[in-house]
């Protein structure tokens, strides 16, 4: 663990730690795997109250809080902000680090000569701010996302469309990151407009239906998962990295290379490394979450027997 040499290093240190944390969970700040402009109206960089953007290790710290907790808007107020504005931030809300660096000037004195001279030593302050979501009460321009700027959806296939509405999966949209959670038992998808195209937005919307089938009243796939990043984990993401391919083969779609995984390669590997049977037994399961998904649409039961993940030998 990095050690903080004196106090005025540690504000570094925090930025610094926030940062390696996002990398540690296979989220690069910087590398979205969708196109941001379309949810927040072709606004890249996060801005504050005044409608001005961000800059340097700031930007990195708002994608960081966006892509952790989905927000659409841009925009960010500290507490006093939107006091000023007689609004409230919501209760339980929890602010976001941001950074302002400046300098002091020190006089020192020479041992030798007894010669005071002054310099510049710089420093760095912190603050929280608040995301407009998180934020009750503003003037209505704050609120606007742009979206009325959004081009009208193109590259919907009613072919694929009609596919995955028939698994019965419940499939939501809004925010910026792609996921299933078990809690609620649903699909979360940004917008189809945020994708490059229609294809990264099927190949994505295939990885999470794998985790969607993994579910305990469908496969009931576990892997003893008990927290971010542990064997189980990694396992469960190359299952639906596996399924991915596998059912965008099936599809006839190619595959998005999902940057945001990149972090798993390194469990992958090590996996691989201690058991040689790892790969087996990952392709096993994602092709029974393949059959699974496409048993959905004739409702029949799919053929698991064949697809079992039994150990085999090398």
């Amino acid at each position: 663990m990095r050690k903080t040499t004196s106090p005025k290093l540690d504000l570094y240190t925090r930025v610094t730690d926030k940062i390696l944390a996002d990398l540690a969970q296979g989220v690069r700040p910087w590398l979205k795997p969708w196109n941001a402009e379309n949810t927040v109206g072709r606004i890249s960089r996060p801005l504050r109250a005044n409608g001005s953007p961000y800059r340097g290790i700031n930007v990195l710290l708002l994608w960081g809080a966006t892509l952790e907790n989905g927000y659409r808007n841009p925009t960010w107020l500290t507490f006093k902000q939107a006091d000023a504005l007689s609004a409230h931030v919501r209760k339980g809300e929890k602010g976001s680090l941001v950074v302002y660096a400046d300098t002091f000037r020190k006089t020192e004195t020479n041992e030798a000569t007894g010669e005071e001279t002054e310099k510049e030593v710089p420093f760095l302050k912190s603050y929280t701010v608040f995301n407009v979501e998180q934020i009750e009460g503003l003037p209505p321009a704050y609120y606007a996302t742009g979206e009325q700027s959004i081009e009208p959806e193109a590259g919907r296939d009613a072919r694929l469309e009609a596919f995955f509405k028939g698994t019965g999966a419940v499939i939501r949209h809004g925010g910026n990151r792609a996921y299933y959670t078990p809690v609620t038992d649903h699909v979360q998808m940004p917008p189809f407009a945020a994708f490059q195209d229609g294809e990264a937005y099927y190949s994505t919307l295939a990885h999470e239906m794998t985790h969607w089938s993994g579910a305990g009243s469908r496969l009931d796939r576990d892997f003893g998962r008990k927290r971010w990043g542990d064997e189980g984990y990694a396992l469960e993401e190359l299952v639906a990295e596996l399924g991915a391919a596998f059912l965008c083969a099936d599809l006839g779609i190619t595959p998005e290379v999902r940057e945001d995984h990149a972090a798993y390669i390194h469990s992958w590997l090590q996996a691989l490394q201690n058991d040689k049977r790892c790969i087996f037994t990952a392709a096993a399961h994602a092709q029974r979450a393949v059959d699974f998904l496409l048993a959905t649409q004739t409702n029949e039961e799919p053929d698991t027997e064949a697809t079992a993940p039994v150990d085999v030998a090398a």
